[in-house]
């Protein structure tokens, strides 16, 4: 890749979770008794008349607006014209010119450095049908022995956002994948799931000689189900593409399928150009008008994002990974901003969240709010550190015992002899042993040398069981060395 750089854009589509269709009254019931969930308007039966679902419509503002898009106040509907099994119209409904949402931008971080994604358009459509196609091949229609055809998705609500061709890697690929399913699933407006379809990407890859300005020939690899295919198949493509230039050959503009068995993506077609498409307004259905007041109504309804979410939990003391995953794990994320509002430290709380909770509940097999353990739990064994009456590390055994069901943080930290030693006649006592057994380390320590202090302090807290409050033992070492 010394020598090349690759283009490469993202197609996301997104099933919106509506009750009904998306121009029609048919329930989504997309895994019921197939071909259940049909009328005459899904299936383009003469006469049937199609109607906007303005749930949908709400939808697809909020995924514009968290993008930062432009709303357009009025978009168009059209036909996008061709034949495939699953597309009983034999067009689809969707946008072309003019549509809902345009020209927005999305930042993902790679690696620690911000990346700027732009949103060329997010527009509005319906999704097809499901083909099954049955035999002893690897699921694609060529080697089927016969396709079964389940219309209950055909007319479901679909957004599709459509990104420039701003990304560069397969990492910002994958960023980006993940950064979207996050801002669409905090908005409620999908389920999001990429291993049932609700959410999918065709990516577009395309390599050029690195420093020149004109784009290469793109393939267009459809419906890739995972953030981790998505990577796989862009690394493919791009070596492919590469070996078959620096061979003397040249990339064809076709749309590709991406086999997850083999790892490789294979041909399906020429690539289809929007002429091929035959684009018109569909007569059926007028403009649609999203004036400004019903943009702001929708704007009001709109929750923190994940990138606020991220800014708020760096600023309570996290750190960026342990905001990230507080933001992607919705049960920790509610426990810490609970625990936190009730006065608890918000660093402890994020490296206990995310390391000995997160540990517990995988060892277990239980989700957090199935488990004993409740934001006054955590308010109350930051508060007993800050107080000086548990160790870092004794905390941490004291969080487990509350998972356990053990009670309390101060009835767990008594039951299990936990509780630090403040007694400072005690600790002296320790400290004054701990110095007559090491002369050594004094002579070192007044002549400058502070290494054996380090050594003085694991002494003395061994010599009392951990127990002692360290800043105390610390103190008195101190004080005792310099004299």
């Amino acid at each position: 890749m010394t020598d090349w750089e690759a283009v490469i854009g993202l197609e996301t589509h997104v099933e919106l979770s509506t009750r009904s269709k998306m121009f029609c009254s048919c329930p989504v019931d997309v895994d019921g008794l197939p071909n259940a969930a049909c009328c005459p308007v899904c299936l383009a039966l003469p006469g049937a008349l199609p109607v906007p679902n303005e749930k949908a419509i709400e939808g697809i503002v909020k995924i514009g607006l968290a993008l930062d898009c432009e709303i357009n106040e009025s978009s168009l509907f059209y036909r996008k014209n061709y034949f495939y099994p699953d597309l009983p119209k034999n067009y689809q409904i969707s946008q072309y010119t003019f549509p809902v949402c345009e020209h927005g931008e999305l930042e993902v971080d790679v690696d620690g450095t911000t990346k700027t994604v732009g949103i060329t358009r997010v527009h509005m459509e319906e999704d097809t049908g499901k083909s099954t196609h049955v035999g002893d091949g690897d699921g694609r229609i060529h080697d089927a022995d016969h396709t079964l055809l389940d219309f209950n998705r055909a007319g479901v609500p679909l957004v599709e956002v459509v990104t420039e061709p701003d990304i560069r890697t397969s990492e910002e690929a994958r960023a980006y994948g993940a950064e979207l399913q996050r801002i669409v699933l905090a908005l409620g407006v999908s389920d999001a799931k990429l291993e049932a379809g609700s959410m999918r990407f065709d990516v577009n890859v395309s390599v050029r000689p690195r420093g020149r300005e004109e784009l290469g020939t793109r393939t267009e690899t459809k419906n890739v189900n995972s953030l981790r295919s998505v990577q796989r198949t862009i690394d493919f493509e791009i070596d492919r593409q590469i070996k078959v230039l620096e061979s003397g050959g040249t990339i064809r503009q076709e749309t590709r399928h991406w086999n997850e068995n083999t790892g490789v993506t294979t041909s399906m077609r020429s690539k289809e150009e929007s002429e091929d498409y035959r684009y018109f307004q569909d007569p059926d259905l007028l403009p649609l008008e999203v004036t400004q007041r019903w943009q702001d109504e929708i704007k009001e309804t709109i929750p923190e994002l994940p990138a606020q979410r991220r800014e708020r939990y760096i600023a309570a003391g996290t750190d960026d990974v342990t905001a990230g995953v507080l933001v992607d794990n919705g049960e920790l994320g509610a426990l810490f901003d609970e625990a936190v509002d009730g006065g608890a430290s918000g660093r402890s709380v994020g490296i206990w969240l995310t390391g000995e909770v997160v540990a517990y509940s995988r060892r277990n097999d239980i989700h957090i709010a199935d488990s004993p353990l409740a934001a006054v739990h955590l308010v109350e064994l930051t508060t007993m550190v800050d107080e000086g009456k548990l160790s870092s590390s004794a905390a941490k055994e004291v969080l487990i015992g509350v998972l356990d069901g053990g009670g309390s943080p101060s009835d767990v930290a008594e039951a299990k002899d936990l509780l630090q030693v403040s007694d400072t006649g005690a600790i002296e006592a320790a400290v004054d042993q701990v110095l007559s057994q090491n002369p050594d380390a004094i002579e070192k320590i007044s002549a400058g040398d502070m290494k054996p202090f380090g050594f003085l302090v694991g002494q003395v807290m061994r010599n009392m069981g951990g127990k002692a409050d360290p800043k105390i033992v610390q103190q008195l070492l101190r004080d005792r060395t310099a004299s």
